[in-house]
């Protein structure tokens, strides 16, 4: 696999992230709770294709479907949150960014490195070094967290209170993307 193909793979792997961090970033998230979301992501982004590696196929087949859905019902619940914040607030509010606790970060985490599980597996097939790919993987998965947040928070602070609805607009269609 070359080098090009490897950095395009991760490219497709961190496009669930990007989108989510979009979304998050026009609906409001803390600094701290952005960074601990970089951290988790990219940590998932490096251990899902290590995990598919070694599980097998069945194993990523069960925990791909179920963490899927439990992605997509947190990304509805985040884009209902912001949806409805948006349609109630008057103007934008530094209290109207929503707190994403622990639990929320690492399954959301999970839910968009979900791809990368299954990648694993192909990868092993084609005895190609997991380790480099898993860390090609992860740091492009950070870099385009750290992308989508940024860019959903400046979009924000020009759009304002409509910047809180197409978030949560997006969070819902990444949602629904999840399921399929």
């Amino acid at each position: 696999m070359s080098p090009l193909a490897v950095v395009l793979l991760a490219v497709a792997l961190g496009t669930d992230a990007f989108s989510v961090c979009l979304g998050l970033g026009l609906g409001g998230i803390s600094r701290r709770r952005g960074c601990l979301l970089v951290f988790v992501i990219t940590v998932f982004h490096v251990l899902m294709p290590l995990a598919g590696w070694w599980l097998g196929e069945f194993a990523g087949t069960l925990l791909g479907r179920l963490a899927g859905i439990v992605g997509a019902a947190l990304l509805f619940f985040l884009g209902t949150r912001m949806i409805y914040g948006a349609l109630l607030t008057k103007a934008p509010r530094a209290s109207s960014s929503f707190a994403l606790g622990i639990w929320g970060v690492l399954c959301l985490g999970a839910s968009v490195s979900m791809d990368a599980l299954s990648v694993g597996f192909a990868l092993g097939v084609y005895r190609i070094n997991p380790l480099l790919i898993a860390g090609v993987v992860g740091l492009v998965a950070g870099l385009m967290t750290v992308l989508g947040l940024g860019l959903g928070r400046t979009a924000g602070a020009w759009i304002g209170r409509r910047a809180q609805l197409v978030g949560g607009l997006i969070l819902f269609i990444v949602g629904i993307q999840l399921l399929h």
